[in-house]
């Protein structure tokens, strides 16, 4: 399925819910199919994150209480596998270092107002084009520029 990682990545950043972002890919994925012939140009990937992220905010509008919970996966939120530490190469001081920053930058993204965070997940994490965000989110390219300085500024101040 084409584009599946990206509409994933910007289902979970605007839900910050794992499992209503694969209910709400798939939703969109179905919805896609259903309306493909609506489809004109020869860039698919904008028209399909579009459609993801007009169901994440008809998510977020439906579940409005359920969106404040967070599952915890031991697996996936553990440093350790089968009770020993993972093993990449790194001394442990460069691993919890890099933990902690990775979680900074995690928790400062969540951290976002949704429309920045929007667009910066769009730009940094998917690489689109200011135009292809723009047609996503349905805001004048301008806008965008606007809102993914905003989103940087907020990140460096907080």
């Amino acid at each position: 399925m084409p584009h599946l990682d990206a509409a994933y990545n910007l289902a979970r950043w605007l839900l910050r819910n794992d499992q209503a972002a694969d209910d709400v890919v798939q939703e969109a994925y179905l919805r896609a199919l259903r309306y493909f012939s609506s489809f004109h140009g020869d860039n698919a990937k904008p028209w399909l994150l579009g459609i993801v992220r007009n169901a994440c905010f008809t998510w977020l509008r439906d579940n409005r209480g359920a969106s404040q919970t967070v599952e915890f996966d031991e697996l996936r939120d553990s440093d350790e596998q089968d009770g020993w530490p993972a093993r990449t190469g790194e001394n442990p001081e460069q691993l919890l270092s890099r933990k902690q920053d990775s979680a900074a930058l995690n928790a400062a993204i969540e951290a976002l107002p949704a429309a920045f965070r929007e667009v910066l997940v769009l730009r940094e994490l998917e690489e689109l084009s200011y135009e292809d965000i723009a047609r996503i989110a349905g805001i004048p390219a301008g806008t965008v520029m606007s809102r993914l300085f905003r989103a940087r500024a907020m990140l460096r101040a907080g």
